[in-house]
């Protein structure tokens, strides 16, 4: 006989716990009843079964108390008037119920690093690209991040020059060990003014967060602040009657307490920061020129193993120069190195899309699981249980066979190199610009040769 679930009343002590986790979730301050308020509210009343199996592995509630507390990055310690309910924004913060990386040493900048990207520990992890050039303009961020007043560097130049790159560079030479013994150690890391601006909708709630920051800041002298697009900091967070985050940031920087790269464009630079006497005082200018072509070529024959790896291709000497010469002719609104590197980048991407097939062995396999799955679900609501039991093995069968079939594929996709040539990247240019792609790829000189029979056609005399 069939029992309806619905109708199985629930046991006294059954409503009891369910409430009482409702006061744990309300304790947590958590938006969510999750399992874990569930188990503690079963743990805080010790005369039931379940209670007393989990003693005997020693798990009672004030254990799995502190287990649930130190799951979270304890934000409330480095608040200021954590006993208010200003705090509540921290604790409701997905960023912060789930930290990015769990370590069994606690972060001495745990806010930070929430809002936050380590770019040395990047560096040290092998995810930044090679730094090709630009040694000049990390000398003199080294030489200003050394100084003893006024030590905060602000790069300036035109969009996809570079300056981002100068900050990782910096990062790389930190872990390389190649740096005045004063930035030994020192951490680079970049701050996300957006996600430390989201979700701030009560007053008061940005300062705090920006508060909590500054004080991780000040009492971590080993952490180099590095903020791209600075001149979003003017106005940050401003609202009628509270501060905005660059006035937040002034005293700070004046006493000399932080440490700060900031990296603008020219324009933006004289809107926003020159303006403010006070904040530009604060900084020493670094500018940084676009790339030449000749270097750009370096720095694309020095990362171009990244993108060959990552697009399963290979890029010949000129698709290279096609890169460099075909974006500084046709792409006038962007700067070198970057509007070669997207070339580059996009060229790789689309010589491997157009040459990837799915095998039929794959599709053939994809399709029976997807049968499988709706015979399943069909026996399942006829309650023919034995019937649906087969089917789950044969799909979890399909599924290891599909898993085998994947990763063959996947081992040949990797063995065969698929070439770049310049006429792939004329073709992506062509698509950038919206420039014939006749036009992009014809050299100058052809064009000079066929001139005199053009002419001809065109003009009688």
């Amino acid at each position: 006989t069939t029992v309806n679930i619905g109708s199985i009343p629930l046991t006294k002590q059954a409503e009891k716990v369910l409430k009482i986790t409702y006061l744990e979730a309300k304790i947590f301050k958590s938006d969510l009843i999750g399992t874990e308020h569930l188990l503690l509210s079963i743990l805080r009343d010790e005369d039931n079964i379940a209670s007393q199996i989990l003693a005997q592995f020693n798990v009672n509630y004030e254990v799995f108390k502190a287990e649930v507390e130190t799951g979270k990055h304890d934000v409330t310690d480095e608040l200021p008037g954590s006993s208010t309910g200003g705090d509540d924004d921290f604790r409701d913060d997905e960023s912060f119920s789930q930290p990015k990386k769990v370590s069994d040493i606690k972060s001495k900048t745990p806010v930070l690093d929430n809002f936050g990207r380590d770019l040395t520990k990047a560096a040290e992890d092998g995810k930044l690209d090679p730094i090709v050039g630009r040694e000049k303009e990390i000398e003199r961020v080294s030489q200003i991040l050394s100084r003893r007043k006024k030590n905060n560097p602000i790069l300036i130049g035109e969009p996809g020059v570079g300056k981002s790159a100068i900050a990782e560079g910096l990062a790389l030479r930190i872990v390389q060990r190649k740096v005045s013994r004063v930035l030994f150690n020192k951490r680079v890391v970049t701050l996300d003014l957006a996600s430390l601006v989201a979700g701030t909708k009560y007053r008061g709630q940005f300062e705090e967060r920006m508060k909590a920051v500054m004080n991780e800041l000040e009492k971590s002298p080993d952490v180099i602040l590095f903020i791209d697009e600075i001149h979003t900091i003017v106005g940050a967070g401003g609202a009628s009657g509270s501060l905005d985050a660059s006035n937040m940031f002034k005293p700070a920087l004046a006493r000399g307490e932080i440490q700060c790269i900031g990296a603008t464009t020219l324009d933006e630079y004289r809107q926003y920061i020159e303006k403010d006497g006070a904040l530009d005082r604060r900084f020493q200018k670094v500018m940084v020129e676009p790339a030449t072509p000749d270097e750009t070529i370096e720095i694309l024959n020095r990362i171009k193993d990244k993108y060959e790896e990552h697009h399963g291709v290979t890029y010949t000497d000129e698709a290279i120069l096609a890169c460099v010469s075909l974006t500084s002719r046709y792409i006038t609104d962007r700067f070198l190195p970057d509007k070669a590197i997207d070339a580059l980048d996009e060229s790789g991407s689309r010589v491997h899309l157009t040459n990837i097939h799915v095998p039929q062995n794959i599709l053939d396999i994809e399709q029976k699981i997807e049968q499988i799955k709706l015979e399943k679900n069909k026996v399942v609501r006829s309650q023919k249980y034995e019937e649906a039991a087969k089917l789950r093995d044969t799909e979890k069968h399909l599924l290891e066979e599909l898993e085998q079939a994947k990763a063959a594929w996947e081992a040949e996709t990797k063995s065969k190199r698929y070439t770049v040539t310049e006429d792939n990247v004329a073709e992506v240019v062509s698509m950038m610009t919206g420039i014939p792609v006749q036009r992009v790829g014809q050299a100058d000189s052809q064009k000079l040769l066929n001139m005199g029979d053009k002419i001809k056609d065109k003009i009688i005399g």
